[in-house]
């Protein structure tokens, strides 16, 4: 069973960092493809971040390459996102995704399980 629990959102303000942390209380997610979308409000969700299982490629939208970075800790069943330099535009919901293999980690459709989604807003 798959059950993803995003945590670590909050309130910043401009040029802060935070950490975003996605766990699964069920089996392992060791053999999943792991990702990270966010959805702003009046806004599409969007690809943010992804790490593949076999190999740990890691992918990553424009906008943020350079300031975040995606991370799996398979011992602790745990996936995080090391967001810095956080810019107001970053305000969203950003959601934990998960699915045994995604051909096309930028597109949502591909992704089967997701967290609830956990709140950062960026002040300026």
């Amino acid at each position: 069973q798959v059950q993803l629990v995003e945590s670590g959102g909050g309130l910043v303000q401009a040029g802060d960092s935070l950490m975003l942390s996605c766990t699964n209380s069920g089996h392992t997610l060791s053999g999943y493809d792991m990702g990270w979308f966010r959805e702003a409000p009046g806004k599409e969700r969007e690809f943010v971040a992804s790490i593949k299982s076999i190999g740990a490629t890691r992918d990553y939208a424009d906008s943020v390459k350079g300031r975040f970075t995606i991370s799996r800790d398979n011992a602790k069943n745990t996936l995080y996102l090391q967001m810095n330099n956080l810019k107001p535009e970053d305000t969203a919901v950003y959601y934990c995704t998960a699915d045994p293999w995604v051909q096309s980690v930028q597109v949502m459709s591909g992704w089967q399980y997701w967290g609830q989604g956990a709140q950062v807003t960026v002040s300026s």
